[in-house]
Order: structure tokens, then sequence, then C-alpha cells
């Protein structure tokens, strides 16, 4: 994509993407979404490539939940994917998680707006409105069949995600936390990476702890909160998931600053380890290299590949979620890609940073960090809430 650019050179990209990936890419589509150049060979060759949807409309209905949204008028609207059978107005149908059996009401395809049609068949993806108004009463990855025949197996769906980031989430008006609440339902209706359960906290008052996929999934949801469903919101500072040996011999697994138990309890604190991938071009490679140092890296592996290096470094995850991508781009100008997986678990020199307001200790501020950076991250944070608490007529002690 993006042929049409000063810069482009596909003959290299096309090289580097054989090197890098292993994959033949002598016949690529060359094409620019912009100028429309080559568009039509694409769309030609996804019909051409991508092979036809098997299934037969003759055996009993067997459909996969694929999305979900609530429609304060429908209920809840399920887009499904029909890998066998047919489902049309007024048959009753099981969603199989649940056990309940709902009448449909209609069904439909997007082309690209709601177009309602007869029924839908095997291989069709479309939509199906059948009055559920429990917001978990169809959800995604789930199996769709008929009250007539319930003992069709279930189909595989999607694998649940385990969120890599959590946070706080409050609501600044307390009067909004049950609109905040279903607000967050509705969400996770068609996400099901995001997670939430009740917290309570001294200086913020009730709210939910979420789970995320990183830093960019959590500035979607709080952003999609504030625009939707227009709550005004109070993030807490991202942490991950640590690892802790008690003395007892017990693992526990901590997700906020504010449930670590007593250091003297304590055996071993662990953090979270991902191995990055990084490809940057030749020219911002010390730049990234001194980041990822920066960052508590290890470097791991370093591979040359024509005017592109790729550089495999371990990273402790705490570092990665916050600003590394950011940082990342800003060194390359734009240039380095960055995928990461976990890895494993690791011992740290980690400490509790806790931040006192007039003596008094505010558990929303606090943070697990690196010993080494204790000192460096505290001090950032009180400059930084000097600047914004406004003045007072009293002496605050930060």
């Amino acid at each position: 994509n993006k042929i049409d650019l000063p810069q482009a050179d596909p003959d290299r990209v096309k090289e580097e993407i054989e090197k890098i990936i292993g994959i033949d890419a002598t016949d690529a589509v060359e094409c620019s979404a912009k100028t429309g150049l080559g568009v039509d060979e694409v769309l030609e060759r996804l019909v051409h490539t991508i092979p036809a949807p098997t299934g037969n409309y003759e055996d009993p209905l067997q459909a996969l939940i694929i999305d979900s949204w609530f429609d304060n008028y429908l209920g809840v609207v399920s887009l499904v994917r029909v890998r066998h059978g047919r489902v049309k107005k007024g048959d009753k149908i099981l969603v199989k998680s649940t056990g309940k059996i709902h009448l449909v009401d209609s069904v439909g395809v997007f082309n690209p707006k709601h177009t309602a049609t007869v029924d839908l068949k095997a291989g069709e993806v479309g939509f199906i409105i059948a009055g559920i108004k429990d917001i978990h009463g169809a959800p995604v990855g789930d199996t769709l069949t008929l009250s007539s025949t319930p003992d069709v197996d279930v189909l595989p769906g999607f694998k649940r995600i385990q969120p890599q980031v959590y946070a706080g989430l409050f609501p600044v008006s307390s009067d909004d936390f049950e609109d905040f609440r279903e607000a967050l339902q509705k969400l996770t209706l068609n996400d099901s990476s995001l997670q939430y359960t009740p917290e309570s906290s001294d200086a913020l008052g009730f709210g939910f702890r979420c789970g995320f996929l990183g830093m960019l999934h959590m500035e979607i949801i709080q952003e999609r909160l504030e625009r939707e469903y227009d709550l005004d919101l109070i993030t807490t500072a991202p942490t991950v998931i640590f690892e802790l040996l008690l003395k007892t011999g017990e693992t526990i697994y901590v997700d906020n600053p504010s449930k670590l138990p007593d250091l003297s309890s304590i055996e071993d604190m662990r953090e979270p380890i991902v191995r990055a991938n990084i490809l940057v071009p030749q020219e911002h490679l010390g730049n990234v290299i001194t980041l990822c140092i920066e960052k508590r890296g290890v470097q791991h592996d370093m591979l040359f590949l024509g005017t592109q290096v790729q550089v495999t470094y371990d990273l402790p995850m705490n570092e990665v979620v916050l600003d590394f991508f950011d940082r990342l781009k800003s060194t390359s100008r734009g240039y380095a890609s960055l995928d990461y997986h976990f890895d494993r678990y690791q011992s740290a020199s980690l400490v509790k940073l806790d931040v006192l307001i007039n003596g008094d200790k505010v558990d929303a501020l606090a943070l697990i960090v690196h010993k080494d950076n204790a000192h460096y991250k505290g001090r950032q944070l009180t400059e930084k809430m000097k600047e914004l608490i406004p003045r007072q007529m009293f002496d605050v002690a930060i």
C-alpha cells in the first residue's frame, strides 16, 4: 500500500518481506488506497484467493456470535456467522451458554446499512434481533441454534484474552456511578477483552478496577465512555500484574498497588517480562538501543535485513505499557514497529511508591516501581502535582 508516496520503494519492501516474514512477495499487489491505484486488483485477488465458506443449509442451525451491541429500542443486536442451517423471522433460537430461548424478530445483512432479508443461510454473515433485553444474554463467541435442536455442538468460540494493563476508573460525580456501571456493561458486550470489578478509594470514592489489553485500548475505552455515555472520569496510573511469593509458600498475583501485602510477608517479588521484536531503519538503531537500555531491557538478538534492523529485547512489561511505544516512535521518527508478547515472570527489586498529601497516603496515587527508579518517578509525580493542585490559603505538603 501507499506506493504513491515519494519515498515508496516497492521492490525493496518486497525483498524485506521475504527476508523478515519468509513468504513469497513476487506477486504482491502494489496499490494506493489514497489514489485508488491497484484497488480493483486487490478486490479481485480477494475473490480468487480466499476460499468460499463451507456448510450445509439443510443441517440444524449452528451460528457463531462474532459481535454484539445493545440498542435501546431493539435490545441486543447480534452479528452472527451461520455455519450450518438457516434462521428466519419467527424462529425460536436457543443461546447455548445461557440455555434461554428467544423469538427472532428480524434477520438481515449490512450493505452497508441494515437490510432485512427473508433468512440467513449457511456461509452467510448477518444480524439477528430477538428482543434480548439482558446485556449478557448473547455473549460474543457463543453458539445459537434452534430450540427444536438443542443438542447441536457448540462451535469453537473466541479465546478469552487476559488483560495486561489495569487501572482504576472513577466518576468525578458519585451520582454517575450507576450510569458508569451500565456503560461498562454495554461496552463489554462487544469487547470481551475489557474486564472490570468494583473498587472503592478513600480519595476518589466508588469506581471500577478495569483490565485492558494495553495503553491504546485503555485510552479508547476511556474516550468511548466519555463521548458515548457523557461521563466525566478520573483514571489512576496504569499498572501490570505482579507475581508475589509469600513467606508462607503461597503465590499471589497483584494488579493494584493498594492490595500489596506488607513487605515483611513477601519472600520474592516478580515482574512480567515481555519479548519485544523491534524493526527499525539502521539510521535510528542507536536511539532505539539507548531507549531499551533506559527501560531496563536486555538485548536478546539483532539481525540486519537490508536497510532495516530487527532487534529483540527482553523488557519489563511495566516499562513497555506506559510510554515506551510513544518514545519509540519519537526516537525513530515514526519508522519503528513494535511487536511483543509475554515471556515470563522474573525476580526484581520492586518497591511500593506512596504519595502523601499533608501526611495522608492517597491510595489512588500509589505505584509499584523498580527500586532504582523510585526516587525519579516520585519526584516526577510530586512536581506534576505541584503544577496541577490549585493554590490554597494554607500549605499543602506533597
